[in-house]
């Protein structure tokens, strides 16, 4: 054995023995992740994201995913011909519309994440929001039609998966007191998932680094009171102003911690979790 294949085998050792207290920090604990972006537009991308996330729930963790869906959807609209509009930064959602937005949450991308995590050895269980009555919806706006403002969520179906061998992989599809289907942002429904279930984490997968300050620099933590600066300050502008909030309601509502990832970076999540810088934004109440 040559001494760059020794090195190699000791990093890989070394790299084990430092992530040891990380995995027993978490232990028990419950982690919320929304996966959208990059992690889910190749099979590769999604193979090494479903690897990650079955070694989590071996290491004791419990993963509950969150999902988005926004390009296949437009794809799908467009193969069928049926335009998209958005007003206000969300899609307005007509019957027709619903029906391919349910279609292709709850059914082709929701399976497909559940079986990339079959496939390395985990046990995926797709569900919807509509499942168990698990996300209540009121309509958010009438100018956007179906789009659900979430009331109320019912976790205790998801509560049982936790305490099992299962990974739920969770459509961001709703329902209504009067049986209407509501689509629901996925951040929204993320973060709304993670703090009914007390969540220690959530994780945010995006295409970005995380947020900026205004010389473009990764910022590392934030405070919730100095992210609200930052917005005000339009220094966290467009996009990424839903997910701070997003972030901020979470962490109000009794999600210990919530962090903004580059879900590009291969093995975003164990970095995040299982390493001693972590990678993106993280957001706390207070520091220190």
């Amino acid at each position: 054995m040559n001494d760059e294949i020794k090195n190699n085998f000791h990093q890989t050792a070394t790299t084990l023995a430092e992530a040891l207290p990380y995995i027993q920090r978490y232990e028990g604990s419950t982690i919320v992740i929304k996966l959208g972006g990059h992690a889910m537009t190749s099979k590769s991308s999604m193979d090494n994201f479903a690897r990650d996330i079955v070694l989590i729930k071996q290491c004791g963790v419990n993963p509950v995913i969150v999902h988005g869906g926004g390009p296949m959807i437009n794809k799908v609209l467009s193969d069928l011909k049926i335009e998209s509009a958005f007003a206000e930064g969300k899609r307005v959602t007509d019957s027709k519309t619903m029906e391919v937005v349910e279609m292709v949450l709850s059914g082709s991308i929701n399976k497909s994440i559940v079986n990339a995590i079959n496939n390395q050895g985990g046990k995926g269980v797709g569900l919807s929001g509509k499942d168990a009555n698990m996300i209540q919806c009121v309509q958010d706006n009438p100018k956007l039609g179906f789009v659900g403002k979430i009331q109320k969520i019912n976790i205790d179906l998801v509560q049982n998966f936790l305490e099992s061998d299962f990974i739920p992989v969770i459509a961001p599809i709703g329902f209504g007191v009067n049986g209407e289907t509501y689509n629901i942002n996925g951040d929204t429904a993320a973060g709304a998932m993670a703090a009914s279930l007390l969540a220690d984490r959530l994780l945010l997968l995006t295409d970005v680094i995380g947020v900026k300050d205004a010389d473009e620099n990764l910022i590392n933590q934030l405070t919730v009171e100095e992210a609200r600066e930052l917005i005000d300050a339009e220094i966290i502008k467009a996009g990424m102003i839903p997910k701070v909030n997003t972030s901020i309601k979470a962490i109000e509502d009794g999600v210990r911690a919530s962090v903004i990832i580059d879900g590009r970076v291969e093995h975003a999540c164990l970095l995040e979790l299982f390493t001693s810088h972590g990678i993106g934004t993280l957001f706390r109440k207070s520091f220190g």
